[in-house]
């Protein structure tokens, strides 16, 4: 399976240092107002998911529940990641037009 471009672009802004991933750093980022958009592995656990999905509906940030940990985390060259935050408005807007058109076409 070639590698997707919404994780391509997901490296190239961790490379940028446009992203914070873990749950910690990722809500703190959220809470500061600095997420432009939220990622959750699709294999979270089901509290991790809520937790995100209200705290981005509450501060008005868009969430993606994609992949899973493992590809999440290889996308940023590190250990597995749950969830990650993207700083960058130009960045968020590209990888989640890439994440929509993929969810199309596997639908």
């Amino acid at each position: 399976m070639r590698q997707s471009k919404a994780l391509s672009l997901i490296g190239l802004a961790m490379k940028a240092g446009r992203t914070a991933s873990g749950e910690f750093c990722t809500e703190k980022e959220v809470k500061s107002g600095n997420a432009e958009l939220v990622i959750v592995a699709g294999d979270a656990s089901d509290n991790t998911k809520k937790k995100f999905k209200n705290m981005c509906d509450y501060y008005h940030v868009p969430v993606c529940f994609y992949g899973d940990k493992d590809t999440l985390g290889h996308a940023m060259g590190k250990q597995f990641r749950a969830s990650l935050a993207i700083l960058d408005e130009g960045f968020a807007k590209g990888i989640r037009k890439h994440i929509e058109t993929e969810e199309n076409t596997i639908a």
